[in-house]
């Protein structure tokens, strides 16, 4: 049996439409910054976890969970031993991961006038 809500448009803006639960796996604290450094190509668990600085173990792995489960990242263990587990992006996840890395580029490439933004904010509201 389908859900009457699947016949529905898919809105960010409707509250329990599954593409605002989805824009919250991509853009939480850590969820871009885990779909950015896998455009750069599969990582293992902890050189994921060297790759995004400040995250926790356990923050990771829920990351990850939630964003294999949104069909972003697959979560491959090789049979080896010990086994070996991979993260790369699905064909969808490299596509969001590219508006991402467009999008840190961006910011990144505009840090200075951010700087000034924020300057002049603080000289203003905090002297």
């Amino acid at each position: 049996m389908t859900d009457p809500a699947d016949d529905l448009i898919p809105s960010v803006f409707a509250r329990d439409c599954t593409s605002r639960h989805v824009m919250a796996d991509v853009t939480g604290k850590w969820g871009g910054l885990a779909l950015a450094a896998l455009h750069d190509g599969s990582y293992r668990f902890n050189a994921l976890r060297r790759r995004v600085d400040g995250v926790s173990e356990k923050m990771l792995a829920q990351t990850l969970q939630a964003l294999e489960r949104d069909g972003l990242v697959v979560r491959e263990v090789q049979a080896t031993i010990p086994p070996r587990v991979e993260y790369s992006l699905t064909p969808l996840g490299t596509r969001v991961a590219g508006k991402l890395k467009e999008l840190i580029d961006l910011l990144e490439s505009e840090i200075g006038q951010v700087r000034v933004a924020q300057a002049a904010y603080d000289d203003r509201f905090h002297p």
